[in-house]
């Protein structure tokens, strides 16, 4: 596997990093944060998405 490279593997990482601090400065169960970090820390790009989609504030949000 070749991994993210360049730019785009820039932008993924700072993504990623926005997505866990917000994770973790959430007010989300404790069992929820460390669930969503190891997601998002496993599955850079899939994890971010589903945090964006599916996370606290997409559920604040009705979806």
């Amino acid at each position: 596997m070749r991994g993210y490279t360049g730019i785009f593997g820039l932008i993924v990482l700072a993504l990623d990093i926005w997505a866990i601090v917000s994770v973790v400065n959430s007010t989300a169960a404790t069992g929820t944060k460390v669930i969503w970090v190891l997601v998002i820390l496993i599955l850079p790009v899939l994890g971010f998405l589903a945090w964006l989609l599916f996370g606290p504030r997409a559920a604040a949000r009705g979806l």
